[in-house]
């Protein structure tokens, strides 16, 4: 009978397998992990009987507890909507302007609204709702189709370059990829357009550069440069700028053209969460301009 090899160090058994000189051990697996293994074991053979756990054809086992997650969920959303019913009413009910008004019921929307918001709007205009570059802000009185409340719920409504039949258009010409301008053009209408909103530019440049506008801007965007709320034209004469206003993104602009998107939010949302978004937008405007 052969004697198996022991470390001379430890005592344990060796498995006889070495490398570069280092001999393997041959220990037993600790009594905790054996015991580990065990209780886990046991739970799932206990969660096996009792919760839901394994799919079949068609179905699956039930566990003799009768849990049905989906069913709570469901229990839960109804008694939720019975606990909001009474003051969502009257926010269906009440004009915008009473509800800003009433400190309970704008408390209640804006609670609702935040998480509404959060779950469908932050990710392009930000969880201040001050949006960002190409996504505009929401907290200042710059809005291409107006921002009162009414014009807001229209816009939630239909969206903007959306699938939606009544939506919303508004498309700014790529003036120089299509060859209607040509770069220098483009780079003295960029001053021109700076020049409305305080900035310094040469007689000579600003001259041509209010023919190069009168020819392919003002029609959009007026002739003294204030935009037109009905086109969703933006005005060119503040300090406000989707896309920046600096000279390489006004070239950009001008150069490429723009088509914002904003998809239509009826069928996803009730009339009633979108009232509380624009409750909730109107509030923010105003806590903003303070």
């Amino acid at each position: 009978m052969s004697v198996k090899e022991r470390d001379p160090l430890t005592g344990h058994q060796t498995t006889g397998h070495e490398w570069n000189g280092i001999t393997e051990l041959n220990t037993r697996v600790p009594r905790s992990i054996w015991f580990f293994i065990i209780i886990t074991h046991i739970w799932a053979l206990i969660a096996w009987i009792l919760l839901p756990t394994w799919p079949l054809v068609t179905t699956y086992t039930k566990g003799i507890l009768g849990l049905d997650q989906r069913e709570e969920v469901a229990e839960k959303v109804i008694a939720a909507n019975v606990a909001r019913a009474d003051w969502a009413d009257r926010i269906t009910a009440a004009p915008v302007s009473e509800i800003l008004n009433d400190p309970e019921l704008l408390a209640r929307a804006n609670e609702t609204a935040h998480q509404i918001f959060g779950d469908n709007c932050a990710g392009c205009h930000g969880l201040d709702a001050g949006g960002g570059p190409g996504f505009p802000s929401l907290i200042d009185d710059a809005w291409l189709w107006g921002g009162d409340p009414d014009t807001i719920m229209e816009t939630l409504r239909v969206g903007i370059n959306a699938t939606h039949p009544e939506t919303r258009y508004a498309q700014m010409l790529a003036f120089g990829r299509d060859g209607i301008l040509e770069r220098e053009e483009i780079r003295i209408v960029v001053d021109y357009i700076q020049s409305l909103s305080g900035a310094e530019i040469s007689p000579d440049r600003g001259a041509v550069g209010a023919e190069i506008y009168a020819d392919t801007c003002s029609s959009c965007h007026g002739e003294t440069g204030v935009g037109d709320t009905e086109m969703g034209a933006p005005n060119l004469t503040d300090a406000f700028w989707i896309y920046g206003g600096d000279d390489k993104a006004m070239f950009d602009t001008i150069w490429n053209g723009r088509q914002g998107w904003m998809p239509a939010w009826e069928g996803r949302l009730t009339e009633t969460e979108r009232k509380i978004l624009t409750v909730y937008l109107t509030d923010l405007r105003q806590a903003a301009a303070q």
